[in-house]
């Protein structure tokens, strides 16, 4: 018989064997997975549903005031980190603003490499320029009022940018008043703007229209929203398309950037408050 042919007989009889053999506790290897992992990358880590490619950045809305944001090089980054950050992978970096206990702690977790303080617990203000992977991050100081206390306490909140896949994305943090002529310039030109639209405990909407005509960012993505979100929305059909979302995440591109300007309304799966607090 030649070679061939006897090892095609050979593999036929093993294959009959198997079939017939009963179930056991052995390892079994995905097929799926296989496939999976042979078309394109897979980050594990990140307990991604696919890969980003490096001009896409995805957004998720925890709720309150919190994003995850996720680069194509699995850089993670929460904003306005309270202690609590969902699930999947730990962020490499946390954004903290000094309005009250539900934006910041003064116990974040210290294996986070990159833990940015919206203010400076030592006076003064905070500055933050550095690069993570493929994202740059930044910040703009402006001030708060002292919670529980008629007050301001300057310099208590940050603007964080993040410039990502060739986006900038504002988070406009606790905001409590308009943007003056240098802050504007600090900030540059956004491509989307995370913003407070509660109207009671930040800026009022009045406010809030004003710093959007000024940072003409083509998507507005709603936070901090409570009750108002709908009286929010009215205030800006005439001039931005609503979206409102089915999910909680978005992946964003430049290509994907709308020609008129969009409120993008995204679901949080925890609403206000979250699991731990």
């Amino acid at each position: 018989m030649p070679m061939r042919r006897a090892v095609r007989v050979f593999l036929s009889l093993v294959a009959v064997l198997f079939a017939a053999a009963p179930a056991s506790s052995a390892p079994f290897t995905s097929k799926c997975l296989a496939i999976a992992q042979n078309l394109a990358p897979v980050m594990r880590a990140n307990y991604r549903v696919a890969q980003l490619a490096s001009n896409q950045v995805r957004l998720t809305y925890l709720g309150h005031s919190t994003f995850i944001l996720e680069s194509a090089m699995g850089i993670r980054i929460a904003t306005d980190y309270a202690g609590w950050y969902g699930t999947g992978r730990r962020p490499d970096v946390v954004t903290m603003n000094h309005a009250h206990e539900t934006h910041y702690t003064d116990t974040p977790d210290p294996a986070i490499p990159h833990i940015l303080r919206g203010w400076n617990p030592k006076g003064g203000w905070a500055e933050h320029d550095l690069t993570v992977g493929d994202v740059y991050i930044r910040n703009v100081p402006t001030n708060i009022r002292i919670w529980g206390e008629a007050g301001t306490e300057k310099f208590g909140n940050s603007i964080f940018i993040f410039e990502v896949a060739g986006l900038c994305i504002g988070h406009l943090g606790h905001l409590q008043h308009e943007l003056s002529a240098q802050q504007l310039g600090q900030i540059g030109q956004l491509d989307v703007v995370l913003v407070a639209v509660d109207g009671v405990f930040t800026l009022d909407h009045d406010g809030v229209v004003n710093v959007l005509q000024e940072l003409r960012a083509r998507i507005v993505i709603p936070m901090h929203v409570f009750s108002s979100l709908d009286e929010f929305s009215e205030r800006l059909r005439e001039t931005h398309d609503i979206e409102v979302s089915e999910t909680e995440s978005v992946v964003l591109s430049p290509a994907a950037m709308p020609g008129k300007p969009k409120l993008l309304i995204l679901r949080s799966p925890y609403g206000f408050r979250f699991p731990s607090e």
